[in-house]
């Protein structure tokens, strides 16, 4: 069964589901959106790790996106 955050997001499907939840608990749904925050920032969410961030940095390049710059 998918969450509602999978159902309308263009997030990577192989996303663990921790990763998802952390995610979903920032009100994160697009990719759009993480490209707004930091790899650090996005790290630091419970539920996520170097897995999901790796999975998120080439769904960002796919799409000609990235993480923002540190601040």
């Amino acid at each position: 069964m998918k969450t509602m955050i999978q159902k309308e997001s263009n997030l990577p499907e192989k996303l663990s589901k921790p990763a998802l939840r952390a995610l979903e608990g920032a009100a994160i749904s697009q990719l759009e959106q993480i490209a707004k925050h930091s790899e650090s920032e996005i790290l630091k969410l419970h539920g996520m790790g170097r897995k999901g961030i790796e999975q998120i940095r080439i769904a960002l390049e796919a799409r000609g996106l990235s993480f923002a710059d540190e601040s």
